[in-house]
Order: C-alpha cells, then structure tokens, then sequence
C-alpha cells in the first residue's frame, strides 16, 4: 500500500477508489445488518438495492467529499459532484422507493387476480427498489466519514 498511496493522493484515482470503496463498505454493512437482524446468511444482499445504508449515497458523496478534499469545497468540481450526489440521494429515496411501494401493490393485485394460478401471473415485481431517508442519510454520512478516512488515514 505504500507505493500505491502516493500514486492515488490528490488525484482524481483518489477520488474514483474512495467513491467505490465507500460503496463497498456500505454493502458489507448492509449484509452484516440483515445477516444480524434476520438471524440468516443472505449472500444475495450483496447485489441488491435498498436496505441500510444506502451504498449509492456512499458512494457518491464520498466521491463528492474526496473531489472537495481534493480541489476545495467551493470549487466548480465539488459543485458537480455534489450536484450529482443530491440527484443521486432523492432518486434512491424518491422515484426508486415509490417503484417499490407500486410494485408491492401490483405484486398484491397479480396475487389476488390469479388465485387460481399463481404461475401465470409470471414472476414477482421487486419491491425493495428504494431507501427510506434514514438509509439515504446513513449512506451519505458513511460517505463523509470514509473520505476523510481514506484521505487522511489510509493514504497519508
């Protein structure tokens, strides 16, 4: 790690590693949380959407956090980032949790129009689309927290 620390410090490779470790490191929680709390292993957590925390939130404000390590934060690089984190953040916890909660509905109207025959309604609509605004907000301060971390810890 010591010669590849000074390669990626105040560059852009910092910020695009930090971003996707941050995201990493919020679906390990992710299935350490789930692992804890549904008391079973669940390797398929790792390639899902939703749940606590919000690796998409990580992921994008760590990379947002990074550029303005990196460049300042009032530079028009960190207002991209952080442009982009925003928009990121409210479709997790706008339009992709409203996909869910209509998927549940429909999954409920195919479930009770097919009693007969479950199978002809074909396969279930994912439901866990989205993030309630506490994951989205637990992402985005384990992004903050992880940049620094990287930034000053790992890399220095």
């Amino acid at each position: 790690m010591e010669q590849i620390a000074p390669k990626l410090l105040n560059t852009g490779m910092e910020a695009l590693v930090g971003g996707v470790l941050a995201a990493l490191v919020a679906q390990i929680l992710k299935f350490i949380f789930y692992t804890i709390i549904h008391r079973k292993i669940d390797f398929r957590i790792f390639t899902t959407t939703g749940g606590m925390p919000s690796s998409h939130s990580a992921g994008v404000v760590s990379l947002a956090t990074s550029i303005g390590i990196i460049s300042g934060f009032m530079s028009p690089l960190f207002a991209i980032a952080m442009g982009n984190a925003l928009v990121v953040m409210y479709d997790a916890a706008g339009i992709r949790r409203a996909s869910g909660k209509m998927a549940v509905c429909l999954n409920k109207m195919m479930e009770d129009f097919y009693k007969h025959d479950i199978n002809a309604a074909g396969t279930k609509l994912k439901e866990l689309l989205g993030h309630t605004p506490i994951e989205v907000f637990c992402g985005a301060l384990l992004g903050v927290l992880f940049a620094f971390y990287f930034h000053y810890i790992v890399l220095m």
